[in-house]
């Protein structure tokens, strides 16, 4: 057996440490007044914390799984049940594409003004929805305006060992140490019931806006990811490099989908960026809808950032060229309704199989 190394955590807050961590979200005088309630809550919350209550509601995992008597979290059951009953129900439902508008920017926080990527989006959408497919806009610049609303990182289990990794992500919520208001289980369930994804994204210092890359990250459990985390006992790291040297399938869970990319910027970047997009999507064996669904381009080159939306106006040909990613990808998922689109290497045998 592989070793576990060991000796990188710190070690847990000390009381007094924890009190002011805890106290930070209280700052606001006008809570002053309930501090007898707020020192009960603190106490509870510290026991959570001393004694490792990730998930404080349980119930049996039950038939279908290797350990029908593992106590599973309920809401990594209710995630794992509703991606089940989605992808049960994919071929069957009407086309849907979801758009993914990927910029922080907009006019409910701090910038005061809507993005640039969001309009976009909203041009592939009228494009998707006058053919007659839906269009779910998942707009990740609510992690940025939204009460509570977070996309925790990725805590890389998957570099333990594949198994480890489970789809849905069993991460969080974390309620010991409260990372909470975690959005990763609705966005994996939108993906699941996906036929199309548009992604749109601006370059952010060459690389993608940072929701966008939030996400992704996230996402390494649909490609490879354990479905069922009683067969390592949760996180027991020991078992799940056990499995995955005994072999392990790395199943693909969103493959077969179709794809479009858009990357907009303004001096540098927009071509790694839209290729970064395209290898990761491809490695999880979507499909690209063809090279117009495969867009980069400035808009408003070396012009100031203020007057980003006039040149924006002005140029009708990008947005028409977004309005063609959107069209190439209804190609795409109505062919891939009636089984005519399909990766062609998909019954080819990888010679690695990570």
């Amino acid at each position: 057996m592989t070793q576990v190394r060991k000796g990188q955590a710190p070690d847990m807050l000390e009381r007094g440490a924890f009190h002011e961590r805890f106290m930070q979200q209280f700052f606001d005088p006008a809570y002053e007044a309930e501090q007898p309630a707020l020192s009960r809550l603190e106490e509870i919350a510290w026991q959570a914390y001393r004694e490792g209550r990730k998930a404080p509601r349980t119930a049996k995992a039950g038939p279908g799984f290797a350990d029908p008597g593992y106590d599973l979290s309920i809401e990594w059951r209710e995630a794992h049940d509703k991606l089940v009953a989605a992808q049960q129900a994919w071929s069957t439902t009407p086309s849907r594409v979801l758009v993914v508008c990927s910029a922080p920017r907009n006019d409910g926080t701090c910038p005061g003004e809507i993005s640039k990527t969001w309009r976009l989006s909203k041009i592939a959408c009228e494009v998707l929805e006058q053919a007659g497919i839906e269009a779910d806009l998942l707009d990740l610049s609510r992690l940025t305006s939204d009460y509570d609303r977070h996309i925790h990182p990725c805590k890389g289990c998957v570099s333990t060992a594949m198994p480890l990794c489970h789809w849905p992500c069993s991460c969080y919520p974390n309620h010991a140490t409260r990372q909470t208001g975690d959005w990763m289980n609705e966005i994996f369930e939108r993906w699941v019931k996906a036929h199309g994804v548009i992604l749109l994204t601006p370059v952010h210092w060459y690389q993608t806006a940072s929701p966008l890359k939030l996400m992704m990250d996230r996402m390494v459990c649909a490609d490879g990811g354990n479905p069922d985390p009683t067969s390592t006992q949760g996180k027991n790291a020991e078992m799940a490099k056990a499995l995955e040297l005994a072999g392990w399938d790395y199943p693909k869970h969103l493959q077969g989908r179709c794809y479009g990319v858009v990357v907009h910027g303004d001096v540098a970047g927009i071509e790694t960026v839209r290729r970064v997009l395209e290898d990761w999507l491809d490695w999880m064996g979507l499909i690209d809808a063809g090279f117009q669904a495969r867009l980069e381009r400035f808009i408003g080159y070396y012009e100031p950032y203020a007057t980003s939306h006039d040149e924006l106006d002005k140029d009708e040909h990008v947005q028409e060229e977004v309005r063609n990613v959107a069209r190439a990808v209804v190609n795409a998922v109505k062919q891939l309704r009636v089984g005519k689109l399909q990766r062609p290497d998909r019954d080819i045998r990888r010679v690695r199989a990570k």
